[in-house]
């Protein structure tokens, strides 16, 4: 079953805030098809994937093309990197110990991809990296082409190569809706020449493609890109030079945001991410994006959870001045790369043969009206204490117990609606779900969180009762949600047991 963190879709009718979970009041709630923030991949290695073999699954397990399966999980928008002379092989020995596949980034077959995405009714994003490889903070290589040329030279190299493409581009009639002018440039651009060292030429390179960008297609709106989009001191001291002293030119603010890289669990980052992009876009009076993110292919639950905070996070900034995400390359797996990059958003179904995982879905998910967001409580009826994860534990397997309600995201909870009638309940700062300890079938079981499965243990039904309460029902065991041997205590844990009648089996669920 396809996973989706889809949200009630039920009206709240109750005296007491309750959510009545009746199929009655069943409501579809369309996706909000006018909305205009950029939901988008990095597909720079879709085409020579394809080329050397590699097919998709859709949900259904039919083969289908990548670009369709993207689009019908919400992405709307697609990014293209392009280097100035890549090797026509389209692989690069990076350092002379790795090959890594650069994706087809030679002009002629960008076009290629944008048009294709176009067809699809998608945006397009152009990312210049002005290098025969991908630049990164760690890399910046003049291409082959540039090296011992002066900065002026290379200022006039920038300008005539982003002319040359964006003039392209429109005579094909593709119109980017964004361009990144360099790609992770805080250490600067076309080195040594383009360092921070000298900001006064760093700004004239940059200044030289953002001036050709605005030539060529003066509606694109010009991005300029920082790897650390949690780094607030380096996005201020970067922006402050460029902007402020310097007189750089940009449009919006770009960021890359991957927990993975940090070596950090995305809840631990992701508050970071947020007060950063909130002070860029107050600071500057600058749109922003996150133009970057992903998460281990081996983690999608994590995954998930990564781009749908980002997500939430990029449109919380003040103003409506957050515009969009873009995963990084969702379509890779490792098996099917040389240097097996291990942050795309597919598993492995057979040899060459990929299918998009849960974490995809979390642009579709993002979609979703905000009236669909709402959490909730869930209140004993005995105890009049509220459900609550443990020691707020972001681990698999920490128990769920009674507490007195104090607001916090342990004790918040969200009821994800199947289309079997059975529910998800997913704890607010965890993401994990209600599940039975080793899925037990036993009276007194332990409820437990878990990651995400298909288990039967972690689906649940509602019954509603006298005065709005309900007994939540797990669908394995058939057992009723319970505190154990109906405590009225603090730390109590909820166990499943059979149906009693007592008030230690009734539950009542109210909006936060």
């Amino acid at each position: 079953m396809k996973y989706l963190y889809r949200l009630f879709r039920y009206i709240i009718l109750s005296s007491f805030s309750l959510l009545l979970l009746s199929p009655t009041y069943a409501l579809e709630n369309p996706i909000n098809k006018h909305d205009n923030f950029a939901y988008g991949a990095d597909i720079g290695w879709i085409k020579q994937l394809q080329d050397e073999g590699v097919t998709w699954q859709n949900d259904n397990g039919e083969a289908s093309d990548p670009l369709i399966i993207l689009k019908d999980h919400g992405i709307n928008s697609v990014r293209l990197r392009v280097f100035v002379n890549p090797d026509p092989s389209a692989y690069w020995h990076k350092n002379n110990t790795t090959w890594t596949m650069l994706g087809y980034t030679d002009k002629v077959r960008v076009i290629e991809a944008a048009k294709r995405a176009k067809q699809l009714g998608m945006r397009i994003m152009v990312d210049f990296h002005y290098s025969d490889v991908f630049a990164d903070p760690a890399i910046q290589y003049k291409p082959a082409a540039w090296v011992g040329m002066n900065v002026t030279q290379l200022v006039e190299a920038i300008s005539n190569h982003t002319l040359g493409v964006m003039t392209d581009l429109i005579a094909e009639g593709v119109i980017p809706e964004w361009v990144q002018v360099g790609n992770e440039i805080e250490n600067g651009i076309l080195l040594p020449d383009g360092s921070p060292s000298n900001f006064a030429n760093l700004t004239l390179m940059l200044n030289a493609g953002y001036d050709a960008v605005k030539a060529i297609s003066p509606t694109s709106k010009v991005i300029t890109h920082l790897s650390k989009g949690t780094d607030n001191a380096k996005s201020r001291w970067f922006f402050d030079s460029f902007l402020t002293t310097h007189g750089g030119k940009t449009d919006i603010l770009g960021f890359s945001f991957y927990p993975y890289w940090l070596g950090q669990d995305y809840w631990n980052v992701i508050d970071a991410l947020s007060t950063n992009l909130n002070d860029m876009a107050t600071r500057y009076n600058k749109e922003v994006m996150v133009v970057e993110t992903g998460g281990a292919e081996s983690n999608p639950t994590d995954s998930y959870w990564t781009v749908k905070e980002t997500i939430d996070a990029v449109k919380a900034v003040p103003n409506q001045k957050g515009l969009g995400v873009f995963y990084w390359e969702p379509a890779a797996h490792s098996s099917v790369l040389p240097d097996s990059y291990s942050l795309g958003a597919t598993q492995k179904i057979d040899d060459k043969v990929l299918k998009f995982t849960i974490a995809l879905d979390a642009f579709d998910d993002a979609l979703l009206p905000p009236e669909q967001t709402e959490r909730y409580r869930i209140i004993n009826r005995n105890s009049g204490k509220a459900l609550n994860v443990r020691s707020g534990s972001m681990h698999d397997g920490a128990y769920i117990e009674q507490y007195g309600y104090d607001g916090w995201g342990s004790q918040h909870f969200t009821l994800v609606e199947l289309e079997n009638g059975y529910y998800y309940i997913v704890n607010d700062r965890s993401k994990k779900r209600f599940d039975i300890e080793a899925n037990s079938t036993d009276d007194a079981a332990q409820t437990v969180q878990m990651t995400a499965s298909e288990h039967h243990s972690q689906q649940w039904t509602l019954q509603q009762i006298d005065g709005g309460y309900y007994k939540i029902i797990n669908r394995h065991s058939g057992k009723l949600l319970d505190i154990n041997q109906a405590s009225t205590q603090d730390g109590a844990t909820a166990i499943q047991w059979v149906d009693n009648g007592g008030w230690n089996q009734h539950w009542q669920l109210i909006k936060n």
